[in-house]
């Protein structure tokens, strides 16, 4: 009997990459990169940053990048649900401390509400739903470009101290560490943006492995610092319930706030995937410069909050698409008898 395959929303709703994070989060509690092997374990995850910061440049098409241009009020709706409504959430969320929340974990807590939208998910849950694909592909582009400037300037802002210090030095390392090697990943596009594009399977496990990097780099040096001390399971516990009502908020608001600013229904459900969801990818790579030894615990809640948005989200472009589905066809019945009529 041939193999039936599954759509995405009807397998298990648990992210592999996910699976693989966690693996790697044992494996630096297990055998952490300590003495003379942290420093080189940092090293590696410094250039794994830069490289993908060049890849993301490599692969953003200024062209699409134009083109998309002229539907500049979907964007910045999705612009202003990733860099204002998000952070004024988080923000808010200052209240839960300590009651709720330890002042690591709210942290790491507002820094999740700062980094950009996501891309790849966004445009594969978009798509199933039936939405706007190239919307979704520009706004989530837009949003990974602005974050890359926008992010870190937000958290100098609003982390302050809890962001390990905001000086010269990091934004010199902001600049070399993610900003250069974009720049140089856009600039040499015209190059390398055909190779990139014919081995994007190929390049793409090289970005999860880098972040996989980057991760185990963090963790080793949260474990020499003795950072999961801080954390006991109710405390995770409560994180979920604050990160699963803020799902559930942002959901609610670009659902029904791009209704109400009149967008049909393909553009609406691009707001809703876009403008709900962050970053794994993006965030990973700026915690580790952002925050330092501190940055094992401050992913900690955009870790969880990206496997929440993939289950969720599954479910919800599940439902998109059956409402868009056309109504089966009603099969014709026998028509009326010819005859005579009864006297």
């Amino acid at each position: 009997m041939r193999s039936v395959k599954l759509p995405i929303p009807a397998r298990l709703p648990v992210d592999g990459y996910i699976l693989a994070l966690l693996g790697t989060v044992g494996l630096a509690a297990l055998v952490p990169a300590t003495g003379a092997a942290a420093p080189v374990a940092d090293g590696a995850a410094t250039a794994a940053v830069a490289f993908l910061f060049f890849l993301y440049g490599a692969r953003l098409s200024t062209r699409e990048a134009l083109d998309g241009l002229r539907h500049w009020r979907l964007h910045l709706t999705v612009l202003a649900c990733t860099f204002a409504v998000f952070p004024a959430l988080g923000l808010a969320a200052r209240g839960l401390v300590p009651y709720v929340l330890t002042q690591p974990l709210y942290t790491g807590l507002l820094f999740l509400c700062l980094v950009p939208s996501t891309i790849q998910s966004s445009i594969a849950f978009t798509s199933l739903a039936r939405g706007n694909v190239a919307a979704a592909i520009c706004a989530g582009s837009f949003s990974s470009l602005v974050g890359i400037v926008l992010t870190p300037l937000l958290a100098a802002l609003l982390l302050g101290e809890d962001g390990g210090g905001f000086d010269a030095d990091s934004v010199v390392k902001i600049v070399c560490q993610l900003l250069v090697p974009f720049l140089a990943g856009q600039l040499l596009r015209r190059w390398i943006g055909p190779f990139v594009t014919r081995h994007r399977g190929p390049l793409g496990c090289v970005d999860r492995g880098s972040i996989l990097l980057v991760v185990y780099a963090a963790f080793s040096a949260g474990m020499a610092a003795g950072v999961w001390h801080q954390v006991s399971g109710v405390r995770l516990l409560a994180l979920l319930g604050v990160e699963a009502v803020l799902l559930a908020v942002m959901l609610s608001l670009t659902s029904y706030g791009s209704r109400r600013l009149g967008f049909d229904r393909a553009d609406r459900i691009a707001i809703v995937f876009a403008g709900s969801k962050k970053s794994l990818a993006a965030g990973l790579p700026m915690a580790s410069v952002l925050f330092g030894a501190d940055a094992s615990l401050a992913v900690l809640p955009l870790m969880l909050f990206h496997q929440m948005q993939l289950m969720v989200c599954a479910v919800l472009a599940k439902r998109f698409a059956a409402q868009a589905a056309p109504a089966p066809a009603a099969v014709p019945g026998p028509g009326p008898a010819v005859g005579p009529r009864p006297r």
